[in-house]
């Protein structure tokens, strides 16, 4: 029997063994050859060698998931677990200089699948609620395939839903009309490219951001195209947007259909595409949900009160 243990050093142990052993007796489920005791800030594995390590391996990710988001709950840990033990989730190696050497990588597990999925599929659909990172990873995406010259431009769209795509009646030019609407998309470039670089790179139309109306009747290749808050699109307008995928374009849609804002009457059309692509070779769908949430933790229970 192999032994070896891991060493809760700057953690409160009662935060990952949850009340009564909660989490520990939860973990324990998944491994019934192994003996795993806790005690003190020592957490102790006896067993196969293979499965021993395997599990130590497990623990560390869960700890730096409590350090990230300050929880851990039964979803994360089923989570967690299910998808290291699938292994091929954690082989991927992703990350983006930013503005002042700012590293960013993928932080949650969905994040990875996304990143994984987007090298695997022309074509991306991801789901998921507020403050999960779906835009802000897709445009790292992006970023970095433009830095490595993968395309030649980068194309983020939204649906001006609000202004029902009739900007005219708002004050200033084009950039200035469409600027407070797509700052979201602005807020991530922030993140990657510094103030002159971004400049030039939007002055030159390298980086593009347009309301979805003005995709009609192109073809988007060489490109990175993004459609976020692709909920409040019509299926017309998805219909519209996905047909200009040139021979060489990569594409994701990101959208939250619990905060689809079109008339009762308008179907959404990321919904209809969730529905009728899914079995379509180079298509690929990932859903995020309420463990996914990076910003203030409360987020989360925001997201599961409003569900409920």
């Amino acid at each position: 029997m192999f032994k070896d243990k891991i060493v809760l050093n700057s953690i409160n142990p009662l935060l990952i063994y949850g009340e009564e052993n909660q989490n520990i007796n939860f973990i324990k489920s998944f491994f019934p050859d192994l003996k795993i005791t806790a005690r003190g800030v020592d957490v102790m594995f006896e067993g196969d060698k293979k499965n021993v390590k395997k599990i130590k391996t497990i623990f560390s990710k869960l700890i730096s998931y409590f350090e990230q988001h300050g929880d851990l709950t039964k979803d994360d840990i089923k989570q967690l677990i299910k998808d290291d033990l699938d292994d091929k989730i954690f082989s991927v190696d992703f990350s983006v200089i930013g503005k002042n050497g700012l590293v960013i990588k993928p932080r949650t597990i969905n994040q990875r699948k996304m990143i994984q999925l987007a090298q695997k599929n022309n074509l991306l659909f991801v789901l998921g609620p507020a403050g999960t990172g779906k835009t802000y990873t897709a445009i790292a995406l992006a970023s970095k395939a433009l830095k490595e010259l993968s395309v030649k431009k980068i194309i983020l769209t939204r649906p001006a839903v609000e202004a029902g795509e009739n900007l005219g009646f708002l004050p200033g030019d084009l950039y200035e009309k469409l600027s407070p609407y797509m700052r979201p998309l602005y807020d991530a470039l922030n993140d990657i490219f510094d103030k002159a670089k971004l400049t030039s790179l939007l002055h030159t139309s390298v980086i593009e951001i347009v309301p979805l109306a003005f995709m009609r009747g192109r073809t988007l290749d060489n490109a990175f195209v993004i459609l976020d808050e692709a909920q409040n699109t019509t299926i017309e307008q998805m219909k519209m947007f996905l047909t200009r995928m040139g021979p060489s374009a990569q594409f994701i849609v990101c959208g939250d259909v619990s905060q689809v804002d079109l008339p009762k009457q308008q179907k959404s059309g990321l919904i209809h595409a969730a529905q009728i692509l899914t079995d379509i070779d180079g298509v690929g769908f990932i859903k995020f949900n309420a463990q996914d949430v990076i910003r203030h933790k409360l987020v989360k229970s925001i997201i599961k009160a409003y569900k409920q």
